[in-house]
């Protein structure tokens, strides 16, 4: 039987440290998805836009986010994955987004595992310009496409615990109804 990597756990000690699945690694302007039918990752589609995901992006396992998926997470590593990668995650904020869908918040994180990534705990000690590139990619990654999607700004690590707090109530909810 195929893994579900939707029934992961959330991480190991959510939400300080989540368990990230990475869908689209750091650079590439492929967007793949995890087909939850399928249990495989399937290219949804390439960028309109000239621009690359500025670190590796995936969702946190089950949770489940306002726009129906589970919650988005982007990692800032330094070498490559591939779809399908479990990391154990750091979450340090996370950018308030809206898309088409409605709220689509994106936690910020680094690995664990990192030791290059260490003494990064929040936001502020995040380079400045990671997180303008960060904010820029997610607000006009789909204008070719002629899809809506605009950023309101960072919000700290203890509103990124709330959130993915939140996500997982709403999952173990649905998962329970």
């Amino acid at each position: 039987m195929a893994l579900n990597y939707l029934e992961l756990p959330a991480g190991p000690e959510p939400p300080t440290i989540v368990n990230a699945v990475i869908e689209i690694p750091s650079g590439s302007s492929n967007k793949y998805e995890y087909d939850k039918t399928l249990n495989v990752f399937k290219l949804d589609r390439t960028l309109f836009s000239p621009v690359h995901y500025p670190g590796a992006y995936g969702f946190i396992p089950q949770t489940h986010a306002e726009d129906d998926d589970p919650l988005d997470i982007l990692v800032l590593l330094d070498g490559p994955t591939f779809p399908g990668t479990l990391v154990e995650v750091r979450p340090v904020g996370v950018l308030e987004m809206r898309d088409e869908k409605g709220l689509d918040h994106k936690i910020l994180g680094v690995p664990v595992s990192d030791p290059r990534k260490a003494e990064i705990m929040g936001l502020q000690d995040v380079p400045r310009h990671t997180l303008k590139e960060v904010d820029y990619f997610f607000h006009i990654y789909k204008d070719l496409e002629g899809k809506f999607a605009d950023t309101y700004g960072w919000l700290d690590r203890m509103e990124s615990y709330r959130i993915i707090e939140e996500c997982m109530k709403r999952y173990e909810s649905r998962a329970q109804s």
